[in-house]
């Protein structure tokens, strides 16, 4: 039986692309365009639980994403990068904020927005609804 194997995109290739070209391309506004990018990722790509949000961000390759903690207005989801021990401190993370807004707002039919706080091990999602 032959084995198949997922192509995978080497990681240097994608951080060209993701930390430099993308960042020149939009310049002054890479954080406000890669938010409501990420929040039309989610749209396109629904997730129905929260177990599914966190395998999408495993199988897009953005890391492994876990819940927290979570309240009836507030998710706090933490971000590890598997392909590396510690994250740039430079990286804009409002993709996979965006992402997160618009998927728990979905999901819970309430206007949500996610803020992120980028620390050497792991990136901090909070997303607070009305």
């Amino acid at each position: 039986m032959e084995k198949t194997q997922e192509k995978m995109i080497p990681q240097f290739g994608y951080e060209l692309i993701r930390d430099h070209l993308i960042a020149n391309l939009l310049g002054k506004h890479e954080q406000e365009v890669l938010y409501w990018a990420g929040k039309d990722l989610a749209r396109k790509f629904p997730c129905s639980s929260i177990d599914e949000i966190e395998a999408f961000f495993q199988q897009a390759g953005w890391g492994e994403l876990h819940t927290h903690k979570s309240s009836k207005h507030e998710v706090v989801f933490h971000l590890q990068n598997s392909l590396r021990s510690s994250l740039r401190s430079d990286r804009c993370f409002k993709l996979e904020a965006g992402f997160l807004a618009e998927q728990l707002e979905l999901l819970e039919s309430r206007m949500t927005e996610c803020v992120e706080d980028v620390t050497s091990k792991l990136v901090i999602f909070t997303v607070k609804s009305e």
